[in-house]
């Protein structure tokens, strides 16, 4: 008996000593999104912030100018035009896109039951952004597009769309809201499967309104998913570029010039790299001063769940 608990203390013992290498398996199983996070993400993040301190035209070795291209992009009248364009789209993409989305969310939740018809809503989202605009450019064109056909049947009559000063961006709006509406709604519906039936039974016990419930339950409980949905969509809204590049080229007469196609005329038409990474910096930080606003504003480390 002495022998075999010897036995066992020994191996224990040896056990313990063996190194538990269980860690590494974790580490593993992310190593390929941290060398494409380092790749793709963070060291041309790094090379940009670079770049942005230089005069490079990408043909001549770049040139150091310390602070010159921020204080170029200050004051430069066509940055803040194109940032007050960008923001003239935020306020039409947003609030917009995500009032649509939460309440398509609640009627999926009290009145679609079939994965069919939800998987559907996913379906613009998984489409190219380029393929949408072109789609969207040829329904919307003034003379042979589809939506026009129809128009010219109504008392509405022809719009010239993205050819108008006035109409192109919320157009643009109107084309990203119909893309990314039915991922957000998703999203919005994920958080109300997370909220407990039970909660909604006691409100009907004591009558509330559906009006009622939706503002004192349903909103407050879905802040995380809200919080999550707002912070995205507008880091994406600042960050448009395809849908202007594919049908206004910043036009008419830079009506939808953004701030992210400035930036790349900058680097690529007018080879104007250091400035154009400048820009870019700028806007990142711009988006961070956004973003800690919004998280602080919007209570995100706090749940109404607790």
């Amino acid at each position: 008996m002495t022998v075999q608990t010897e036995s066992l203390s020994l191996a224990a013992t040896r056990r313990a000593r063996k190194p538990d290498l269980s860690w590494m398996v974790g580490y593993l199983f992310i190593l390929p999104a941290i060398v494409g996070f380092v790749v793709f993400y963070l060291y041309p993040a790094l090379r940009g912030f670079q770049i942005s301190f230089t005069d490079w035209n990408l043909l001549n070795p770049p040139k150091n100018v310390g602070l010159g291209n921020y204080d170029a992009a200050i004051h430069d009248p066509k940055f803040w035009s194109a940032l007050a364009i960008t923001l003239k789209y935020v306020v039409w993409n947003i609030p917009i896109q995500t009032l649509l989305s939460m309440l398509l969310a609640v009627a999926m939740d009290r009145l679609v039951k079939s994965m069919f018809v939800k998987g559907l809503l996913i379906l613009p989202y998984l489409l190219s952004s380029v393929l949408v605009s072109l789609i969207f450019l040829w329904m919307l064109d003034p003379q042979l597009g589809v939506i026009n056909q129809w128009l010219s049947h109504t008392f509405i009559g022809r719009q010239a769309f993205f050819n108008d000063t006035e109409q192109a961006i919320p157009t643009i709006a109107f084309v990203n809201i119909w893309k990314y509406m039915g991922f957000n709604a998703l999203l919005f519906y994920a958080g109300l499967q997370a909220i407990p039936r039970t909660v909604y039974e006691a409100a009907y016990i004591d009558g509330a309104s559906e009006g009622r419930i939706f503002r004192s339950i349903t909103l407050p409980l879905l802040r995380p998913v809200t919080v999550f949905v707002l912070v995205t969509s507008i880091i994406g809204s600042f960050q448009i570029f395809d849908t202007v590049a594919v049908t206004t080229q910043g036009g008419p007469v830079d009506s939808t010039n953004v701030l992210v196609y400035y930036i790349y005329q900058n680097a690529f038409s007018f080879f104007k790299m250091g400035y154009a990474t400048a820009m870019s910096m700028l806007l990142f930080a711009l988006l961070v001063v956004f973003t800690l606003v919004q998280l602080r504003l919007l209570r995100a480390n706090e749940s109404d769940l607790d």
